[in-house]
């Protein structure tokens, strides 16, 4: 059964380390582009366009995650991910006609929901190894969420932090990605 579960996992880790660089790469260059586009109180179409779209690639990643995920784990967290950052783009779309604290509402929200999902799916995926990265970050990501949702009441509320959650986060995919191809190689030893 070992031996199994270790050949399902060595199939799934390419195509996941592909997916983590992909989604590093996207969350660095989307940060720059938010802070470029005007991440201040006034929300310009740009800016709108690229909060949508951030929860949007998420939705996409994690189909291309539980695509390739089938035959080497549980994909149903990743559905769980799937539901709730479909969610939030629609939430967010919504909120960017009303301002800045509507926004860090549910990117807030959004934030807590994916991040324990995000947890829980790196803890299911620690058999494969390269994991920590994940389980850490989807622990931040709640953290941030939290804090997202508090910074929404203060009297001029700005988007700048959501472009620093993201680097963060694609940081931690770029570490997995990397732990990833170690892990796999010691698991077929």
């Amino acid at each position: 059964m070992a031996s199994t579960a270790s050949a399902e996992h060595a199939t799934a880790t390419p195509a996941l380390r592909r997916l983590y660089v992909i989604r590093f790469a996207f969350a660095a260059a989307w940060a720059v582009l938010l802070m470029v586009s005007g991440s201040g109180s006034d929300l310009t179409l740009g800016a709108r366009l690229l909060l949508v779209l951030y929860p949007a690639f998420d939705v996409a990643a994690a189909v291309v995650d539980a695509r390739s995920a089938r035959a080497g784990g549980p994909v149903r967290g990743l559905y769980v991910n799937i539901a709730v950052s479909s969610l939030a783009a629609v939430g967010i779309a919504v909120a960017g006609t009303s301002g800045v604290a509507d926004v860090l509402r549910v990117w807030g929200a959004w934030a807590v929901l994916s991040g324990l999902v995000q947890l829980l799916v790196g803890i299911a995926r620690r058999p494969m190894g390269g994991q920590w990265a994940m389980i850490i970050s989807g622990g931040i990501s709640v953290l941030a969420g939290a804090t997202f949702l508090r910074s929404a009441s203060q009297d001029d509320p700005s988007l700048t932090a959501l472009a620093g959650y993201a680097t963060l986060g694609g940081i931690f995919f770029l570490v997995s990605a990397f732990r990833l191809p170690r892990s796999a190689s010691m698991a077929s030893r």
